[in-house]
């Protein structure tokens, strides 16, 4: 098969949404969010079974609800360039906001995590949609969906061009005429746009892969437009095999309208593989994982963050769900207009509502390892996506995926035995973006 399938490992160290109770496990260590030594093996093991990337989420707004992961770790980019020293292929993806951070900065960070890596950083674009982090950064407000996603774009076009400040030959550091730099290669940005103004240059050359890989994660209109227009991967929520494909169809489409290349975007779908050595064990383990995160006033919390992290336990429980819809354009708007339909739909309570946060929503990844690489397969002929972003509870559940289905997978030709090269591009079959400098001047000279 020509496809071949993409993984990506994302780890919960103590626990993210969903998973309230995985810092009970005994297998996980309480400091395990923010223990470089519990990242840097998390990412060993996944290189060593051949994944694409490790993806580090992120927030920076929290209250005492959070989940346990959210309240205690690790800043992406510093984290990934410790991980980087220890490791060689696998791709380190780290997210950062572009609402509250410069693009300068921005720009200088991520083309650093390029150069330590050796050209496998990859910047995973979020607009934020806690309302609370616009008071960490000295606003009232947090700025609404479309000033988000609007900065957002002028951000990915700022920042593209400030790693294209020097073009690749511009350092011939030739010793014998006393030549270090071609000033002719090196390019200020001199961009004046509605958010921002930024002259640059760049004190950064280009890496191995020439400019790290945009990620996104977008479900609303302007969240899919924007990654038609500027992503190179995608992490896309996938909760059924209908969905996904819908998904997946309407974000190629937007991709070739936009004028690029459809393979040039890789969507990565969710999952969180439960791999026994019967089906039926691994039913059981998932009834028991259910039952081990599901908590009431957890889901009261979590259901708050959709609304900018809103507390609804200030309403009366058994009264119908209140009028919120005002606090979702400064939240999450697509997942809290999701619920607001419903609600309305159904004639629910809060307390109802809140329940449903907390229906058991099980990955279809399922099984027997058999079962699994079934199901993958199945999903992936499908057109669902192009690869998965997996995330397991603990090391032991890796290892059974790893040992246990990836070598299924490989035995039917959809995935990789070797890495096709050192770079996150290479590995996720994306070419190198060209120089706009250099390409502009070949243009000419033809």
């Amino acid at each position: 098969m020509s496809r071949k399938i993409h993984l990506a490992l994302h780890p919960y160290g103590v626990g993210g949404p969903g998973q309230h109770g995985l810092w009970k496990d005994p297998s996980i260590a309480k400091n395990a969010s923010i223990d470089i030594t519990y990242y840097i093996q998390q990412a060993q093991a996944a290189e060593h079974a051949l994944f694409d990337a490790l993806f580090i989420v992120d927030s920076q707004f929290i209250n005492a609800t959070y989940p346990a992961h959210y309240l205690n770790r690790l800043e992406p980019l510093t984290l990934l360039s410790a991980v980087a020293t220890h490791t060689r292929h696998i791709g380190l993806v780290g997210t950062a906001s572009s609402t509250y951070n410069s693009p300068f900065n921005l720009a200088r960070r991520f083309g650093s995590l390029d150069h330590i890596s050796g050209g496998r950083a990859g910047w995973n674009v979020v607009t934020s949609f806690d309302t609370g982090t616009s008071r960490n950064y000295g606003l009232d407000e947090h700025l609404d969906y479309t000033t988000r996603y609007g900065r957002a774009l002028e951000a990915v076009e700022v920042i593209r061009g400030l790693w294209d400040s020097y073009e690749d030959d511009a350092f011939p550091a030739d010793v014998a005429s006393g030549v270090f730099l071609d000033p002719a290669k090196l390019h200020a940005l001199n961009h004046a746009g509605e958010h921002f103004r930024v002259d640059g240059p760049l004190n950064l050359s280009r890496s191995p892969q020439g400019q790290p890989v945009i990620f996104q994660a977008g479900v609303s209109e302007e969240g899919r437009n924007l990654a038609a227009q500027v992503a190179e991967g995608i992490y896309a929520p996938g909760a059924t095999l209908e969905d996904a494909r819908a998904y997946y169809a309407d974000i190629k489409q937007r991709t070739a309208a936009a004028g690029r290349d459809p393979e040039h975007i890789k969507i990565f779908i969710h999952g969180g593989p439960i791999v026994r050595g019967t089906d039926e064990q691994a039913q059981r383990r998932a009834r028991e994982i259910f039952e081990e995160d599901n908590d009431f006033d957890r889901n009261v919390a979590l259901l708050g963050r959709a609304f900018g992290a809103h507390d609804f336990s200030q309403y009366d429980l058994d009264a119908p769900f209140p009028d919120v819809a005002h606090l979702a354009e400064k939240g999450g708007r697509t997942g809290a207009a999701k619920i607001i339909a419903r609600a309305r739909t159904e004639n629910l309570t809060l307390r109802q509502v809140a329940e449903s946060f907390g229906e058991r929503r099980q990955t279809p990844f399922v099984g027997a390892p058999g079962t699994v690489a079934d199901t993958i397969e199945k999903w992936f002929a499908a057109g669902t996506f192009d690869g998965i972003n997996l995330a397991f509870r603990n090391n032991e559940d890796l290892e059974r995926f790893v040992d246990g289905v990836v070598p299924l997978l490989q035995q039917r030709g959809l995935f990789r035995t070797e890495y096709a090269g050192t770079t996150l591009r290479e590995n996720l079959g994306l070419p190198i973006p060209a120089n706009r400098h250099t390409r502009a001047r070949n243009l000419v000279d033809a």
